[in-house]
This record gives C-alpha cells, sequence and structure tokens, in this order.
C-alpha cells in the first residue's frame, strides 16, 4: 500500500466502531507490511527475527519495538524531512529526545478526536474547558500541546481558556475563571498536565479556599509529575482534586499517552486506585515477560506493550517501560518497571539497537 492507501484505510478504520477482530488483524497486518517496507531499522530488526509480512499471521506476533529505541534510531516510514509534524519526547537520555515523524497529523487527529469525544466528553459537543499547559504555538514538538490545543478548539466552548504560557501560571485568572463556573452552574472541565495541578492545589490550600463546581464537571490529569512538582500518591491526588474543585473522583479522568503512539488510553474515573485503563478498537494492548517477549497470563504483572494501528509512519507495536497487567476491561498501569522487569527491557533494547543497525 503507499502512503496515501493506508492512511485512507486507517481512517475508515477509526471511523468504524463496530470492527471486528478479524477486521483489526487484517488491518494490523497491513500497517505491518507497510511499515516492514518503509521503515529500514525496524525491517532489519524484523528479518532478525525471522517476522516477515508473509510469516506474520497474527498482530500479537508483530515484532514490538523498545520505546527507548526513538532517542537512538529514525524510525519513520517517510523521510524525516517530509514530516510536517514532528513530535519530541520530554525527557532526555544524554540530550537526545525521542522523536515521532508524522507526513500528515489526519490520522494523529482523528484518533484523538474520536477517542476523547467517546472517552471524556460523557455524550457532550462542547464544555468550557480550563487548559493547565501551554498550547501548540508555544510547544510546537510537543503532542500534549497538540492535545489539549485540539481538545479545546474542537471540544471547548468559545470561551475556554488557557492558564499557562511562557510566563508561568495565571493563577488569579485561573481563579476567577473557576469562580464564574461554580456560579454559572454550567458544567466546566479543568485539563492539563498531573503537575500542573500541584501548585494550583498549593495555592487553594493556602488560601484556604476550595469550589464546588457545578455537577457534570470533569478533570483530566496525564502525564505524572516527572519532577517538575512534589509527587503526591494516586488516591491522595485525587482526593486533593475532588476536595479543592468538588469534582468527585470517578469524574476525576486519567489520560495515559506517550510521543511514541498516535492514541491514547483512558479510565473511567478514579473512584479506585489504580484505575482501570483502555484503548479505542484500533488499539490493543498486552503484558510481556520483557526478557522472552512472550504473553503473560491476564492478572499476571509484566511489561505493556501496545500496538497503536494509528501510528502508522513509525512503528506500530511498542514495548514500554511501564509495568502493568491485565484484568477484565483493559489493564492496570503500575508504575515504571525496576528490577528484573527493567534489566529485562535493557536487554530488549540492546538486541534491538543491534539488530535494526545491521
Amino acid at each position: 500500500m503507499t502512503q496515501a492507501e493506508i492512511i485512507e484505510a486507517l481512517l475508515a478504520f477509526i471511523a468504524r466502531p463496530d470492527a471486528s477482530e478479524a477486521e483489526f488483524e487484517a488491518m494490523a497486518l497491513k500497517v505491518f507490511a507497510y511499515q516492514f517496507r518503509n521503515n529500514a531499522p525496524y525491517k532489519r530488526f524484523c528479518l532478525q527475527r525471522g517476522r516477515t509480512p508473509l510469516a506474520v499471521k497474527r498482530w500479537c506476533d508483530i515484532p514490538a519495538v523498545p520505546i527507548t529505541a526513538f532517542k537512538d534510531l529514525t524510525l519513520s516510514c517517510c523521510p524525516p524531512e517530509a514530516a510536517s509534524h514532528v513530535f519530541m519526547t520530554s525527557g532526555t537520555t544524554q540530550g537526545v529526545r525521542g522523536r515521532s515523524y508524522h507526513p500528515t497529523l489526519a490520522v494523529w487527529q482523528r484518533s484523538m478526536l474520536d477517542n476523547f469525544r467517546a472517552r471524556f466528553m460523557r455524550g457532550r459537543a462542547r464544555i468550557r474547558m480550563g487548559i493547565l499547559f501551554p498550547d501548540d504555538g508555544e510547544l510546537p514538538n510537543s503532542s500534549l500541546a497538540h492535545y489539549l490545543s485540539l481538545a479545546r478548539r474542537a471540544c471547548g466552548t468559545p470561551d475556554s481558556q488557557g492558564f499557562i504560557d511562557a510566563g508561568g501560571l495565571d493563577l488569579d485568572g485561573l481563579l476567577a475563571a473557576l469562580a464564574r463556573a461554580e456560579a454559572g452552574g454550567e458544567p466546566y472541565a479543568l485539563l492539563g498536565a498531573s503537575y500542573s495541578f500541584v501548585p494550583v492545589l498549593d495555592a487553594l490550600a493556602a488560601q484556604g479556599r476550595r469550589f464546588a463546581l457545578p455537577e457534570g464537571s470533569l478533570i483530566l490529569d496525564t502525564g505524572g509529575f516527572k519532577g517538575q512538582s512534589r509527587e503526591l500518591a494516586p488516591d491522595a491526588f485525587y482526593d486533593a482534586l475532588s476536595a479543592a474543585f468538588g469534582v468527585p473522583r470517578d469524574s476525576c479522568i486519567n489520560m495515559y499517552g506517550m510521543t511514541e503512539l498516535s492514541s491514547q488510553f483512558y479510565d473511567d474515573g478514579n473512584a479506585v486506585c489504580p484505575s482501570v485503563k483502555s484503548g479505542p478498537h484500533w488499539v490493543r494492548s498486552r503484558v510481556v515477560d520483557p526478557l522472552t517477549g512472550a504473553d503473560l497470563p491476564d492478572g499476571e504483572g509484566g511489561v505493556l506493550v501496545h500496538h497503536d494501528l494509528a501510528h502508522f509512519n513509525c512503528v506500530s507495536a511498542i514495548l514500554t517501560e511501564d509495568a502493568g497487567e491485565i484484568v477484565p476491561g483493559g489493564f492496570l498501569l503500575l508504575g515504571r518497571v525496576d528490577g528484573e522487569a527493567s534489566k529485562g527491557c535493557s536487554v530488549a533494547v540492546a538486541e534491538f539497537l543491534a539488530a535494526a543497525r545491521g
């Protein structure tokens, strides 16, 4: 398939919420064949594993690339200079940031919006939003900035606002907007990086102030704390959000995403932690032993692997460094891997780089 054909096929597949497991598998194998043919480092890795489009018959047999490989190699089906957008990871390894190349954002945007509307908007066309993160004009290489900016443009009311820019947090503007929302009676949504909420919580605590946002209001956090703020345990964090804004914990939604994928995962609120997360119908998740790559039984902890068909230009199968376990309805995210699992991920990275570099 050509680039135009794979894009057209994926847009059609994403638009079909009733797609069967067999249809997912067929689409996954088409994406794999496209990546095998056009992504030279990935092809070398697959050949070393004996996994070719002729040999692979099931989506779960498609080789997964260790996530840190994005920092060491250019993994792109199109020439990097032909990419319309390049998203970069926020973390650094010896000054190197992981990159995901996108020849077009058409698939990325369709994946984000269809999933966001289904999992966060809860049946609304629009909701007034407050955004605790810089926009995509300030951070053009941030997938999170694009995610939140697109959410605001497509699903926010015209009076939605951003409260963080190059100058920092506009606390006074945010508190004024929260007071208006509290008095106005219409649901309000506050979205941002997890760490962006911490200084707001601290400021409210220092002022002895709380809000009671209208029924139906929502909070979305993502990305963890990343050393940008003090770290809170999940229960303490969602208790603090609920107390500060008057939003029940089952309306405090966590989004789990990454630069190295084009789709996001959501829970249905955090009344209980850890919450069950799941992706849309064009994504599948597995939990594996990082040393062998073998699937682990449901309920057994291992390392998460995600197969995201929307990430068609790079590689769709990613071996993360996140610990998790498969449970009914999705998976539990249990933090970063450590111990033997961490060593297994390091071995997987070394093996991939050796094969991909030939």
